[in-house]
């Protein structure tokens, strides 16, 4: 019943933020460089804060320094959707927002130049969904399959974490997902829904990977990674503004150039994701070697499709 009152609050809250985004004007425009043809209701994404938020207040205020972390995140991204900030201040929110989770999650026991490393990344992460959030239901789904791996690990391998927040974060994106994971979506997940839900789920996967100090799990997030990483490379390779917008990463080629429908291509994402997960599972005695595997599978076939399709763009 409680989870069932839940999902009303948060279908109600995003109906209602529909109603402010509208009142607001915070559209995002189709331009040159954009996946899709209209304008469309942009930070629908909001609602994986707020799945938090309730989270937060019903579990007699858990996790208070990642719940702190992730208001900085949050406000500072929606800020962004709504009037363009500066970059170098918003990487300033997200380091301290990384710093207050590695706080929560204890990461500051660990050496010095792993906190370091571990901070690069997590930040590196961020941005990197951020980047991957172009094409309908490509955010919602991907995290839904990483959100229901994390689950399933805590639930049948080793418990790391208050399985609520877990709970809460898929109701939250399951009704996003109902608005965004449509050929013509009703809204967006903006930067505050990308970054706020990467940032949920670093959270979730920080915490994994201290208890059992298997870095391998990070293969969760092999898909994003891949493409974002060497599309990275190839935008530098090309000499140009790594932070500047643009239609270069595989999915997008996908979608815009090879016409494929967007639901076909952000599925396809996450069941190559939740294949990886799958030989998580049954090679887990082996996992970083099977990590390394991924990546370089991974690696050759981003290489090797792009290298087929990049004329068109």
């Amino acid at each position: 019943m409680m989870y069932i009152l839940l999902l009303i609050i948060l279908i109600a809250a995003q109906l209602a933020y529909f109603r402010l985004a509208i009142h607001y004007n915070i559209v995002d425009k189709p331009n040159e460089r954009s996946s899709h043809k209209y304008h469309t209701l942009r930070g629908g994404g909001i609602i994986f804060y707020i799945g938090v938020l309730l989270f937060f207040i019903i579990s007699k205020f858990e996790y208070p320094w990642f719940f702190l972390g992730l208001t900085f995140i949050s406000i500072i991204s929606f800020v962004d959707d709504v009037k363009q900030i500066s970059p170098k201040l918003r990487i300033i929110i997200q380091f301290a927002g990384i710093l207050l989770l590695f706080l929560q999650a204890d990461f500051f026991t660990l050496p010095w130049y792993i906190i370091i490393v571990a901070l690069i990344v997590c930040v590196g992460i961020l941005n990197a969904f951020n980047f991957m959030d172009g094409i309908n239901g490509i955010t919602g789904i991907y995290s839904l399959v990483v959100i229901g791996a994390l689950l399933y690990i805590d639930t049948f391998i080793v418990h790391y974490v208050d399985k609520h927040i877990i709970y809460v974060s898929i109701l939250s994106l399951f009704v996003f997902n109902f608005f965004n994971f449509r050929t013509r979506a009703k809204c967006f997940a903006g930067d505050v829904g990308a970054v706020t839900i990467a940032f949920i789920i670093l959270f979730l996967l920080g915490s994994l990977i201290f208890v059992t100090r298997d870095f391998s799990y990070i293969v969760l997030l092999a898909v994003y990674g891949v493409d974002t990483v060497l599309t990275i490379v190839h935008r530098i390779i090309l000499k140009e503004h790594i932070l500047e917008p643009h239609r270069k990463h595989l999915f997008q080629l996908l979608a815009n150039e090879k016409k494929i429908p967007h639901l076909l291509v952000s599925t396809l994402y996450a069941l190559l994701q939740l294949l990886i997960f799958v030989g998580l599972l049954i090679f887990r005695n082996h996992g970083t070697i099977y990590m390394i595997a991924v990546v370089i599978i991974l690696s050759i076939v981003y290489i090797v499709v792009k290298r087929r399709i990049y004329h068109l763009h």
